[in-house]
């Protein structure tokens, strides 16, 4: 595939989405193709059934391939699921040599260091994310390279999830017939697509709310501060819907989808919905204002988890204050008066987020639904990726310009970038499937 086009594979709960992007000659990301497909073997963000969704995985693709007339090999993978977990840590280095200045290695060396913190059976780190350094006791340094110094401490945000969640992902990609070029963090993917640098900076929450988990990704001054997956989304409100009326899951999401509201008040006591019976049964009368009854109670929950964990990263304290309050993305977002009731229970500012942050303008209605904000985002990953290795090349050709004799030794040379821990955990989980077979 050519170098400035993308594939993300959005592995949900209730839907697998492929999105083909391609950057245009303006910067901006079009959408060139789209196959969505129903999820039926993820629960709350973990496969648990291989065969279905690797069938679910290779519909959305050929529905994307036919879409955009291409053949897809290589995907970015996004993973949430509710065994995500992150924690605050901080770590430090004594460096043999403080006459020489801080580089690279260093930070690697230090972020290694956290890499060997011990966590729960079967968990491993997905991400480390620093957060600011300390040089010899000097603090609040964002980027310590070329510094001098002894001592090179920093903080860490750390995520953790369970390994054998996230090879299953990779074997149900393999096993697809596809590329796992990259997994990411679906929050982080859909942050991506939906904030913009200015939100990020002054402070910000994005609520994602799939079918199966509500993701959260705190950033403030341009840095993830925290994130969390909760173990509920749009799926828990159906259910609940379906048991309250006593209908089959089918008209419970439609009713939802048509009717829902997250706010009780606004519904007359005498609109009703008429349902049709199951084989010759007499249809159900369902009032509205009941229907949000029970749409109010689990959004309430949902939100009030979410707002714990905005509490547990120090919202309330004023340096760490979100100033740009809270986004909400994700296909539960799309439920009628949630902005009104997420700024009633937590008195932030809030917006619905539309993944058009990265889009070219005349992009389809479709491609910027709040549903696909982490497809977006996922290949928008894809794509940076992409686009930092073509950098790298032609910096090492440049360097070489000059020295013509020595330009194809450098050509012959590999491109040596650092590594993300996504990169070196998407390699773990390549080497693990390809031994494992």
């Amino acid at each position: 595939m050519e170098d400035n086009i993308a594939v993300g594979l959005d592995i949900g709960t209730t839907k697998i989405v492929a999105m083909i992007g391609r950057k245009n000659e303006y910067g901006k990301v079009e959408i060139l193709g789209i196959g969505k497909s129903k999820s039926l073997g993820v629960h709350r963000g973990v496969v648990n059934n291989i065969t279905q969704t690797i069938q679910s995985i290779q519909q959305a693709v050929q529905e994307a391939e036919l879409a955009s007339d291409m053949q897809i090999q290589g995907v970015t993978v996004g993973i949430a699921g509710q065994h995500i977990r992150s924690l605050q840590h901080s770590d430090y280095i004594t460096r043999p040599n403080s006459e020489h200045v801080i580089g690279e290695e260093d930070i690697d060396r230090l972020i290694n260091q956290v890499h060997k913190l011990v966590m729960l059976p079967g968990e491993e780190i997905i991400h480390v994310l620093p957060q600011e350094y300390k040089v010899d006791g000097q603090a609040e340094i964002k980027e310590p390279i070329g510094m001098y110094g002894g001592r090179l401490e920093a903080n860490f945000h750390v995520v953790v999830g369970q390994v054998s969640s996230i090879r299953n992902i990779g074997r149900c990609v393999k096993s697809a017939g596809l590329n796992l070029e990259r997994i990411t963090l679906e929050p982080l993917a859909s942050a991506n697509a939906v904030l913009s640098q200015e939100e990020k900076e002054a402070g910000v929450a994005l609520i994602d709310i799939g079918g199966g988990t509500t993701d959260l990704a705190i950033f403030r001054d341009g840095i993830i501060r925290h994130t969390a997956v909760i173990p509920f989304g749009g799926n828990v409100i159906t259910e609940d819907i379906k048991e309250g009326c006593s209908i089959i899951e089918k008209q419970a999401e439609l009713l939802k989808i048509k009717f829902g509201s997250a706010w009780p008040g606004e519904n007359k006591d005498n609109e009703i919905v008429s349902i049709p019976g199951l084989r010759g049964r007499e249809p159900k009368e369902i009032t509205l204002k009941n229907l949000s009854k029970i749409i109010h109670a689990r959004v309430v929950e949902i939100v009030e988890q979410v707002y714990v964990e905005i509490k547990n990263y120090g919202h309330e304290e004023q340096k760490k204050k979100l100033i740009a309050g809270i986004v909400l993305t994700g296909g539960g977002s799309q439920l009628k008066h949630l902005k009104q009731l997420v700024e009633y229970i937590t008195g932030m500012d809030t917006r619905i987020g539309y993944p058009n942050e990265h889009l070219a303008g005349d992009s389809d209605d479709d491609v910027t639904s709040p549903l696909f904000a982490t497809a977006v985002g996922l290949v928008l990953d894809g794509l940076k990726r992409k686009e930092r290795k073509v950098i790298e090349k032609e910096n090492l050709l440049n360097e070489f310009e000059d020295e013509s004799n020595q330009s194809q030794e450098i050509l012959n040379k590999p491109v040596k970038e650092r590594r993300s821990f996504l990169d070196k955990l998407t390699e773990r989980v390549k080497d693990f499937l390809d031994n494992a077979e």
